[in-house]
């Protein structure tokens, strides 16, 4: 990427972490947009009710003050919010976040909610957060983003609500707009049997299209996202000279909506989701356009480290560029904080009486044989509490494929899962998904290896594949645990089953709806 006057030289930044280079480039672009009376951050702060810039905006804009460009002023009733998604609080039966993004500043933007389309008279400030990018090269131009948010609580569960975003000069509520009208569905007070669906690496492309429409026929409760959300930056090391197109996340928000508009979209951060030009780690921009649960171990530094229990599953996501060996930029960033908060919070969740389940989704794999293979650095971190607590499902995007594990105890193959069959996680060990053929680019298995999947199977007795070391090597492993391959465009959607009969039914299914992959996740009693 062409960026002579602000990059940091290569050399020097192999040797810096994404702290080191915000410093570096902080200082370095202030003193660049003073001294050529450059623009600084998005302009008209004052128009936006709740404007959180400061926290928000971009790494030089939180240098030092420097000139705002002048607003342009445009009239509301022109301009109408796109790119709704919702997503849980803390307590999905009584909490919900919903943001939106808007192309222009504009005047008071607000949410109406009610339980009845037609009372809407409810109406709640939004939050807005706008996020300046420089002109990173001669080919990118310097963007102004403006995101909007509102927490809802204190609401009842098992209810439907509707709402409408709007501000002045658009009103929701009004008979011309009550086509923007968008619901959604509370947690039920008590367990009832649910579906969610999950799936890593999307970015924007027909397919991801295709999967979206797939996803929202199975009428989830909620949908998953581990990781390598739109892909606006498309290098994925972290680092300054990754390509970054910043107006990418308008086409995503855009193409999700369709489905992030009733169904929360629980995200969590992948290698690509590391922007680095916004917060010294990288992850001002996911902050600024998501509003997630605040309940993990510190939601300033990392939004996408958070749980939540809906019915009878606990869900954990957990950010793995903390503890990733390949890919290091972030490397150690938490010092150890989101590993203590991960083995508090699963304790906590195998303690409740109402948790059955547990389900742990980040990006990385931790077992993989599709091009990046496993990362040794989140097993070295994560295994031994994933084991001690007994965790029931790991969903992992990262390989852009689809690759489904035996029951896997000590490393090894607890108890081979075949199509269909079931597993007890408290003597067979913990099945490992990777559901990374979201939308994006698809990988493939290595050489001579088949795709084996539901009315296509092709068992193998072993892979040779290979791990990532801590001193970022590849070590090659021959393993037995790979059962399930599939190289096509896909999600998962889990039914989760309450009550007596307890248990996960995992279904793998492309696209165009057929399944290839099936198995079920129950636990003995007392376990």
């Amino acid at each position: 990427m062409d960026t002579p006057n602000v990059g940091i030289p290569e050399q020097l930044a192999r040797r810096m972490s994404m702290p080191e280079q915000h410093e570096y480039l902080r200082a370095r672009l202030t003193r660049r947009r003073v001294l050529t009376g450059t623009a600084g951050a998005a302009g008209g702060l004052g128009l936006l009710a709740g404007s959180s810039g400061a926290a928000y905006g971009s790494r030089a804009a939180s240098a030092a003050p420097l000139a705002r460009s002048a607003t342009v002023t445009v009239d509301g009733s022109l301009v109408a919010p796109f790119g709704r998604h919702l997503a849980f609080g803390a307590d999905p039966k009584t909490q919900m976040r919903i943001s939106w993004q808007v192309p222009f500043a504009v005047r008071n933007p607000y949410v109406r909610v009610g339980l009845k389309p037609w009372e809407l008279g409810q109406k709640i400030e939004a939050e807005v957060r706008d996020l300046h990018t420089p002109a990173l090269s001669a080919k990118l131009p310097a963007v102004d983003q403006y995101y909007l948010h509102v927490a809802l609580n204190g609401l009842k569960p098992g209810a439907t609500y509707y709402y409408g975003v709007g501000h002045d000069g658009f009103d929701p509520a009004s008979a011309e707009r009550l086509a923007t009208l968008g619901s959604f569905r509370t947690a039920p007070a008590t367990p009832e049997t649910f579906v969610f669906t999950a799936f890593g690496d999307q970015g924007v492309s027909y397919d991801a299209l295709a999967n979206d429409q797939l996803i929202l026929g199975q009428n989830p409760s909620f949908h998953l996202h581990a990781g390598d959300i739109c892909y606006a930056d498309s290098t994925g090391h972290g680092e300054d000279s990754d390509t970054y197109d910043a107006r990418v996340w308008d086409q995503f928000l855009a193409q999700t909506e369709s489905v992030a508009k009733s169904v929360p979209w629980m995200v969590t951060t992948g290698n690509h989701d590391m922007e680095a030009w916004y917060s010294p780690n990288g992850y001002g921009g996911q902050s600024a356009r998501w509003s997630l649960p605040e309940n993990g171990f510190d939601p300033k530094s990392a939004p996408g480290v958070y749980s939540f229990v809906y019915g009878n599953v606990g869900i954990v996501a957990l950010d793995a560029n903390d503890v990733s060996y390949e890919i290091p930029a972030n490397k150690g960033y938490t010092e150890g904080r989101q590993t203590a908060w991960l083995d508090r919070r699963l304790g906590e969740l195998r303690a409740s009486a109402s948790v059955d389940f547990i389900v742990v989704f980040f990006h990385h794999c931790m077992y993989s044989t599709s091009t990046h293979a496993s990362d040794g650095g989140v097993r070295d971190a994560w295994l031994p509490l994933f084991t001690k607590h007994q965790v029931d499902l790991v969903i992992n995007g990262h390989n852009h494929v689809y690759e489904r594990t035996d029951a896997i105890r000590n490393g090894e193959v607890g108890r081979p899962v075949p199509v269909g069959a079931s597993t007890d996680p408290t003597r067979d060990g913990i099945v490992y998904v990777t559901a990374g053929g979201a939308g994006k680019d698809l990988y493939g298995f290595p050489a001579g290896v088949e795709d084996s999947y539901e009315g296509a199977v092709k068992d193998r007795d072993s892979v040779l594949t290979f791990h990532w070391t801590k001193s970022r090597l590849p070590d090659p492993d021959t393993v037995e645990w790979s059962r399930v391959r599939y190289t096509g465009f896909s999600f998962l959607a889990v039914e989760a089953v309450a009550g007596a009969d307890a248990r996960l039914k995992v279904s793998a299914l492309t696209e165009s709806g057929k399944r290839i992959d099936y198995f079920e996740v129950l636990r003995s009693p007392g376990g």
